[in-house]
């Protein structure tokens, strides 16, 4: 039986355009699509202004790439990742990439990188311009990883519970049209389609996509919370502990 293997990622960050606070929650994160097998930050680290980053790097193996300003204005970090990334893919030796930043200079990259088969998972601010985001396989907010502690300590029914009309109010009507047509798109004859599908369709669709952006820990609870528009399925399998959760759109 062959199992099935991690993806080798290679994580590129752009220390000019994203924040040092929160890099053990990204790392974290990472981990749950692959390996970080090569982690590089590039900048220029004779500048103040990313001072923050050197007391965190030892801490999370990631490797500190040199890169100077040549000219006033022009952003060579940016040159500097481009080419190291086209290095790696060359190589072979990763399965996909994660690009740190919120710069839409790395839209074309992005693009390039899945043109060669390669996953690509991008993490920025929600100021991230459109066409960088929509260019990744997935786009992850920096701000939903920023929780605190106490916040991750409390138990999913309160959070649901405290976020729930907020989270309503805040599913905009694009987010349900692309939900209600992916089940649409995945649904049997009785019109029941796989959660777990309808979400990797959805984030196809729209990469951004994440149920913590709404206040909810996964996709399940929104749907729930939206019994108007949404039924719910529980199927029972082999295993007493495993699920099959299956949705449907209501007439």
């Amino acid at each position: 039986m062959n199992e099935k293997k991690d993806l080798r990622l290679a994580v590129l960050i752009d220390a000019d355009n994203v924040p040092y606070k929160n890099v053990k929650e990204m790392m974290e994160e990472i981990a749950k699509f692959g390996i970080p097998s090569t982690k590089r930050i590039y900048g220029d680290w004779t500048k103040p202004t990313v001072a923050g980053w050197k007391s965190v790097l030892l801490e999370n193996a990631i490797t500190p790439i040199q890169q100077y300003s040549y000219t006033q204005g022009k952003n060579a970090t940016d040159s500097a990742m481009i080419i190291d990334a086209m290095d790696i893919l060359y190589s072979e030796k990763v399965d996909g990439f994660c690009i740190v930043s919120s710069d839409s200079d790395f839209t074309r990259l992005a693009t390039r990188l899945r043109e060669s088969g390669m996953k690509v998972i991008g993490i920025g601010e929600k100021k991230t311009p459109d066409p960088f985001i929509v260019a990744c396989d997935k786009f992850i907010y920096i701000e939903i990883l920023s929780k605190d502690e106490e916040e991750k300590s409390k138990s999913i029914k309160k959070s649901t519970s405290q976020s729930k009309s907020k989270s309503k109010a805040r599913l905009d009507k694009k987010i349900l049209r692309i939900i209600k047509s992916s089940i649409n798109d995945l649904a049997d004859d009785d019109g029941w389609a796989f959660l777990g599908e309808v979400g990797n369709l959805v984030i196809k669709k729209r990469p951004e996509f994440d149920p913590r952006n709404y206040g909810y820990p996964k996709l399940t609870p929104i749907l729930k919370d939206l019994d108007k528009e949404f039924e719910i399925d529980e199927r029972k399998t082999e295993k007493s502990n495993i699920k099959h959760v299956y949705v449907r759109n209501k007439k």
